[in-house]
């Protein structure tokens, strides 16, 4: 039996990416999903994948920014109504802004705090209301998107590359203070997704340098296809994530390419 099989599960990030590729993967195997997105036309498409994939599993949209604590709130209060015979289960946190091409200091204030909002607050409002829920059951599955970012540096995506840093320690800091609820950062490897093709069309005072760094995972036919990666995320589960806890499994892909992996 599927781990997250009848239990009720928030995936963020699910109009796009990796996100939308695993939303469905995850609806075939039973589990009922809270999807959430800021857009909320290609989150309803979502939702329509995982209602024709689910086999009867739940699906509802809460479309909005999950680093607004109303926005998070109504997702774990959705997600506790849904929940089946086992009950809400936790999480996977898929979103992320970009924004890649600017030296640090061109880059728009607004821009910086949208990049910090998907990752960094967005996981602090998480934690916030899904934490507390988890831990009263003494058990469920917390997944931070993480990236290679985190650790290197390169120049056009340093608003990015603090944000990650950020967000994976702040999920190192769940699975210690909250050590009933198995939490992991899944870094997804170098994937064909909207992020990418920012990266190729950038501008900015980095954007040469940006540019042809992701245009050559391109045409090397190095990048993973969404779908790819969402599969890799479905085995760890299948396979008991329990032993990824506190830590970070990478994909053999983000490895190979020295950890570089914004693709989320």
């Amino acid at each position: 039996m599927f781990l997250l099989q009848d239990r009720s599960v928030i995936l963020t990030g699910a109009s796009h990416g990796i996100g939308r590729a695993l939303a469905p993967m995850l609806a075939a195997r039973g589990v009922h999903l809270v999807l959430n997105a800021r857009g909320a036309a290609p989150l309803d498409e979502a939702a329509a994948e995982c209602r024709q994939a689910g086999h009867g599993a739940g699906v509802r949209t809460v479309a909005g920014d999950a680093s607004d604590a109303s926005v998070t709130e109504r997702l774990v209060a959705v997600a506790m109504e849904m929940g089946g015979p086992a009950g809400f289960f936790g999480l996977i946190h898929a979103a992320a802004v970009f924004e890649p091409g600017p030296l640090l200091w061109e880059l728009e204030p607004e821009k910086f705090r949208d990049i910090f909002a998907a990752s960094v607050f967005a996981t602090y409002q998480l934690a916030r209301f899904v934490v507390p829920e988890l831990r009263a059951r003494r058990d469920g599955l917390i997944v931070i998107f993480g990236s290679g970012a985190a650790f290197k540096v390169q120049a056009g995506i340093a608003a990015y590359g603090a944000a990650k840093a950020a967000e994976e320690h702040l999920a190192r800091h769940v699975a210690a203070e909250a050590p009933e609820v198995t939490t992991f950062i899944f870094r997804p490897g170098i994937v064909d997704t909207r992020l990418q093709e920012q990266a190729r069309e950038s501008t900015g005072g980095a954007s040469g340098e940006i540019r042809g760094l992701f245009r050559s995972w391109k045409e090397k036919g190095m990048l993973l296809a969404p779908r790819d990666s969402a599969a890799r995320l479905v085995e760890i589960i299948e396979e008991g994530p329990r032993k990824y806890h506190g830590q970070v499994e990478e994909s053999m892909e983000a490895r190979t390419v020295g950890g570089q992996d914004p693709g989320s």
